[in-house]
């Protein structure tokens, strides 16, 4: 079966490079280093006998970097690699962790590219964030004794359903796995639903809610509330998608006649969609600032654009409530821990998919609101605004939800670093 796959995946090529072409016209990043996604690199020479991270994009590298951190506080002479598929997860490899550790884009699982990746850094250790299952990459592990390891896996029902539809190929694949750490319960028994033996999947818990906030953060989010946004009331919008940015702007000019020191801060997603959501606020008649301009909000700005990455705390912590989105749209919404471990008020949409537990589990304990369409976030808003107090009881409760469910990074450091002493 893997052959099969892999001969499919070779004959995909073209299309795969077109596409990262199609990409790259937002995105210019997307045409830069496409050399590494086949394991051919510019440098001769690389560190060898590493322990190797891989975190797919933007998100999962953030959560990646508490763990990383503490793995090197605890061995000073590790030699680590981390890889990513996005342009957004690599410049935040860089941005955060610097020279601290190797970074290329992880290759596309042929089997060359795969080799080749090997033979240039011989992986003591192999960690892989979430939900990636590549069978030519994990027979590889297998085949050059990698010990290998998915850390803070989840499984979403959609995606069990379609491997259960190729055991083949992904049953052979999990077998070379040492260990699954899931996130919950559910996630350990989808695991095992696709092909997982039990003994070979623990719960430990989710390392997102281990979130580092520095002192520092809070403390420039209060100077930004005062020099950018000049105590207005500031309503940031986070990781909107396509579509998503219209329902929010149409929600700000209703909210506006009744608060009139409203402020809208966006930030999207993706890069490439910055000069497209300007250009949709212009269109509503509004006034926009951009964070590119360096310059404070005017009594007349509607519309902060956050067109920078890697901010998002920093903003989160200068705002009086915040919006996490994704979830407005069928995208499965976003990390909602950050903004609660700020202690800012959060509001999410009716598609959390993604985040389906922590949705459960914060609505459980009455620490977020979720809104199910554009009238129901107006109310919220509204009533947020009116009642002080109701803000700062809804912020307690969602710094306190992170802080009761913090300690998976622990957990997970413990059984990797068995592996890391061995190295």
């Amino acid at each position: 079966m893997r052959i099969l796959y892999s001969c499919l995946f070779y004959l995909l090529i073209p299309f795969i490079l077109l596409r990262l072409l199609w990409r790259s016209i937002k995105a210019p990043a997307y045409r830069c280093r496409w050399r590494e996604r086949f394991a051919f690199y510019n440098k001769n020479r690389f560190p060898q006998n590493v322990i190797w991270f891989h975190a797919v994009s933007f998100g999962e590298a953030e959560s990646l970097f508490p763990l990383v951190r503490h793995i090197q506080k605890q061995h000073l002479d590790l030699k680590a690699l981390i890889t990513t598929t996005t342009p957004t997860g690599s410049a935040r490899v860089k941005a955060v962790l610097g020279g601290t550790v190797e970074h290329v884009y992880l290759p596309y699982d042929l089997p060359d590219a795969v080799d080749r990746f090997m033979q240039y850094f011989k992986p003591q250790l192999a960690v892989i964030m979430e939900t990636e299952i590549w069978p030519n990459l994990f027979a590889c592990c297998g085949e050059n004794q990698i010990p290998l390891y998915i850390i803070n896996a989840r499984l979403s029902e959609k995606s069990s359903r379609g491997y259960q539809k190729i055991p083949a190929l992904v049953r052979p694949a999990l077998a070379q796995v040492k260990l699954i750490a899931a996130q919950t319960e559910d996630d350990t028994d989808r695991f095992i639903g696709i092909g997982a033996e039990a003994a070979q999947v623990k719960t430990l818990g989710n390392i997102k809610f281990d979130i580092e906030i520095p002192v520092e953060i809070i403390e420039q989010g209060a100077q930004l509330k005062v020099s950018l946004f000049s105590d207005r009331f500031v309503w940031l919008i986070a990781s909107t998608h396509k579509d998503e940015e219209a329902i929010f702007l149409e929600i700000y000019k209703t909210l506006k006649h009744q608060i009139p020191e409203l402020l809208l801060v966006i930030a999207p997603r993706h890069p490439e969609r910055f000069s497209d959501v300007k250009k949709q606020a212009e269109q509503h008649q509004l006034s926009v600032t951009l964070r590119t301009e360096d310059k404070a909000c005017q009594p007349d700005t509607d519309i902060y654009l956050l067109d920078t990455m890697g901010e998002l705390k920093l903003f989160y912590a200068s705002a009086d409530i915040a919006f996490v989105g994704g979830s407005m749209v069928p995208t499965g919404g976003h990390n909602i821990l950050e903004p609660a471990a700020l202690a800012i008020p959060i509001l999410f949409g009716p598609y959390m998919v993604n985040f389906k537990e922590i949705t459960r589990q914060i609505l459980k304990n009455e620490a977020a609101i979720q809104c199910q369409d554009q009238a129901e976030v107006t109310r919220a808003v509204m009533a947020l605004y009116a009642d002080p107090v109701y803000r700062q009881v809804l912020a307690e409760k969602g710094k306190a939800f992170v802080q009761q469910n913090q300690g998976a990074i622990a957990r997970v450091y413990e059984i990797l670093n068995q592996e890391i002493i061995k190295t």
